[in-house]
């Protein structure tokens, strides 16, 4: 018999303090991501990505399921998604359930979920979207794929039958995820009884740049997760790093264990937090104030062969940043950088102002720095331009359609350029440089709007990584925003002396 699937997703990265909400409109524009899909449309707008969603469908036709198509809509992060928002596409999604279950029996319902989307009425805005989901089908078989930057809920563990965040950051296995938590789901159909789950909260806030999964300490960590998952028979062991930019009680790292009993899925689930609590020390990074980071660049690039690369992670378009800040850009141009290329400046007036001027043109700018009144006055030379539209090519966006708008690439001392785009993303991909005419391994600097991401495909190029401190929403110690939600019990650095409060 031929299962019946029902597939859709709902994903943002919701960042409290971030400058600039998150509307309807946001998920109906195609921009780094695909636009909103509905219905018909969902399959072929997503099959031929890299979101997890493209390895659920590859996994369920392989399996000989036959989809049904529902709703599919994500957004760049930024502050939490507005209530019109979610109502209007939570509402589809329910109707689109709805309608599929008026049409025929279904066997069961994957989602591609994020798993930190805070709502303007709805803190956990994916145990809502859960909660509506079960209130109209409370037994259908149900799993989630998730970005490991999840801020992992006891309600979103218990309103699925199993949950799968990626192994990688970056993230280069989105994919692999979807595919596992549809061959999960297909397993699930196919058992008597649900697993048993298991959930558990980590006491303190893993920096996001500790979690990168190519070097300690999340290397370990992983391996880790992976044993432990076998050791104690655990169909699923999630390990799920947080999203430390929250403000709610769940903010922060968790585990989720899926077994056949109780007494194997809670094993699980506490020798994984065993594991992380006696390793708290190793989670702890540092990192590099702006005018010191350029200087080092730049000593180091005099006799380097490949390029220096500056992180300005405080400013990720990825984590809720506006991807317009501009202290990095100054230092570049006060301390005479030698072939440096920014990546990239989000300011849809200056990019404008380039495309009207021509290639060629020297025109005055008042360039960034419009979500935190922080602008740089510079004389800017434009070099070339783009419509920013181009495909991605690296590890994580290999195939993903990206659509920057109107983009240019200018000049704004000697030794340094900048690439300037209409809509944020994070450089994450070679291809924002390539597209424009830059090679970014014949630059001697980089600077890139990132904090780990950019790894994939640009740390196989540099000869050094500087992760710069320089001001922005998104700072690599968490500790330093105005929390007042946060749960008593929760501790704003490893190794810090006390909780919250």
């Amino acid at each position: 018999m031929t299962l019946r699937i029902a597939i859709g997703g709902f994903l943002h990265e919701s960042h409290s303090f971030a400058p600039l909400p998150t509307t309807y409109a946001d998920f109906l524009a195609a921009g780094e991501s695909p636009a909103l899909a509905r219905g018909p449309a969902l399959i072929p707008a997503l099959s031929t990505t890299s979101w997890p969603i493209a390895g659920a469908i590859a996994a369920a036709t392989r399996a000989g399921a036959t989809l049904i198509p529902l709703t599919w809509a994500t957004a760049s992060p930024a502050s939490p998604v507005q209530d019109e928002a979610f109502e209007r596409i939570a509402a589809m999604i329910c109707a689109d359930l709805s309608a599929a279950l008026d049409a025929g029996p279904i066997d069961g319902l994957y989602l591609d979920l994020h798993g930190a989307m805070v709502v303007d009425s709805f803190p956990d805005g994916e145990g809502e979207l859960l909660r509506r989901i079960r209130a109209i089908a409370p037994a259908l078989p149900l799993t989630i794929s998730l970005d490991p930057h999840c801020n992992l809920t006891a309600a979103m563990t218990e309103r699925v039958d199993a949950l799968v965040p990626f192994r990688t950051y970056p993230h280069v296995d989105m994919p692999f995820a979807g595919g596992q938590a549809m061959r999960l789901l297909i397993e699930r159909i196919a058992r008597p009884a649900p697993w048993a789950r298991a959930f558990r909260q980590v006491d303190f806030f893993i920096p996001v740049p500790a979690q990168c999964t190519l070097v300690a300490p999340m290397v370990p960590a992983m391996n880790a997760r992976a044993d432990l998952a076998a050791q104690h028979h655990a169909a699923e062991l999630a390990f799920c790093f947080g999203f430390p930019y929250a403000d709610f009680p769940d903010c922060g790292a968790a585990i989720a264990a899926y077994a056949a009993t109780q007494t194997e899925a809670d094993a699980a689930a506490e020798a994984l937090l065993a594991w992380i609590n006696a390793h708290e020390a190793t989670f702890r990074i540092e990192a590099t104030p702006a005018a010191e980071a350029v200087a080092q660049a730049i000593a180091i690039a005099q006799a380097a062969n490949r390029p220096v690369v500056i992180a300005d992670g405080q400013d990720n378009p990825g984590g809720g940043g506006h991807g317009d800040t501009t202290a990095i850009l100054g230092e570049l141009i006060a301390q005479n950088a030698e072939g440096a290329v920014l990546g990239m400046i989000n300011d849809a007036e200056s990019a404008a102002a380039c495309h009207a001027a021509g290639p060629g043109a020297t025109i005055e700018l008042s360039l960034g720095g419009k979500s935190d009144n922080t602008p740089i006055q510079v004389s800017a030379t434009i070099e070339r331009l783009s419509d920013g539209i181009f495909t991605g090519t690296g590890p994580m966006a290999l195939g993903n359609p990206i659509n920057l708008g109107p983009t240019a690439l200018i000049r704004v001392a000697p030794g340094v350029r900048v690439i300037v785009v209409t809509s944020k993303m994070q450089a994450l991909d070679q291809a924002l440089f390539t597209h424009i005419g830059v090679t970014p391994a014949a630059c001697k600097i980089l600077v890139l709007k990132s904090v780990v991401h950019f790894r994939a495909d640009f740390g196989p190029i540099a000869e050094r990584v500087i992760l710069a401190t320089a001001p922005g929403p998104v700072p690599v110690d968490p500790a330093t925003l105005p929390f007042r939600h946060l749960r008593p019990t929760l501790r704003l650095r490893p190794m810090s002396n006390a909780p919250i409060g």
